[in-house]
């Protein structure tokens, strides 16, 4: 399916996204949402902490989409306290549901893909090696919630959030459970992502890159700056929202 393209200038982008999804709560006040971490959505969770309205998120359910195997709570990439500070604390939703690692890590995958069941919003970013929360290259469409390898960028995105010793695995939920979502949004920012969002959006459907999965959702959204859409073809090619830059 083609996706709607939204781009906007950097210094806008933060502020436009979070005014869709206040929009989607308003609309859904018991919005079931997966949110990510990592750095394309600080300034998104800023600028939603700095607005957030009360009660706004009060009946919303927010699911973790990824998190590192084995870190400590006080590791600053562990996936689910940095998804704490960031914004779940600040807004406040009636439920925020990390990824529970005790006991066994295949049972605690299968517990959170029940938990992911259902989800109205599934807002992804996108990895320089075209992953999709911890869906690594090789990922297909039907790739399950699972325990994953993880890819040596991933390790390295880890050693650059802080932590002591890159983590080798992770637990997400899988690209099944995400094209189940009602609807999916692609949150892609910078220059150095401008290359794989034109794979991602323009090259194969391949594990290769399994963001070009997305694809076939019926209901997918990217949310772009410019410097992430500077590579991408004619703007024609493309169902464009409000603050298109492409050209």
């Amino acid at each position: 399916m083609t996706p709607t393209l939204e781009v906007h200038p950097a210094a806008a982008w933060a502020d436009a996204v979070a005014a869709a999804l206040t929009d989607r709560l308003r609309a859904w006040p018991r919005l079931r949402l997966c949110l990510p971490t990592g750095e394309t959505p600080v300034s998104l969770y800023a600028a939603l902490s700095a607005s957030a309205d009360a009660g706004l998120w009060s009946q919303a359910t927010v699911v973790l989409l990824d998190d590192y195997v084995g870190l400590s709570a006080d590791d600053p990439a562990a996936g689910g306290p940095r998804l704490r500070r960031e914004i779940v604390d600040h807004v406040r939703p009636a439920v925020f549901i990390e990824i529970d690692q005790s006991g066994d890590l295949a049972a605690a995958a299968r517990r959170h893909d029940e938990a992911a069941r259902g989800l109205d919003l599934a807002i992804v970013g996108l990895g320089l090696n075209g992953h999709i929360g911890f869906n690594e290259p090789g990922s297909t469409a039907d790739s399950a919630t699972r325990v994953v390898d993880l890819h040596p960028r991933s390790r390295e995105a880890a050693e650059g959030y802080g932590t002591e010793g890159a983590p080798e695995r992770g637990i997400t939920i899988g690209l099944a459970r995400l094209l189940d979502a009602r609807e999916l949004w692609l949150l892609v920012t910078g220059v150095p992502k401008a290359e794989i969002l034109r794979a991602a959006l323009e090259g194969p459907e391949t594990p290769d890159v399994p963001a070009s999965y997305l694809r076939r959702h019926p209901s997918w959204r990217v949310m772009a700056d410019d410097a992430a859409a500077s590579l991408l073809g004619r703007a024609d090619r493309w169902m464009t929202h409000r603050g298109d830059t492409v050209s």
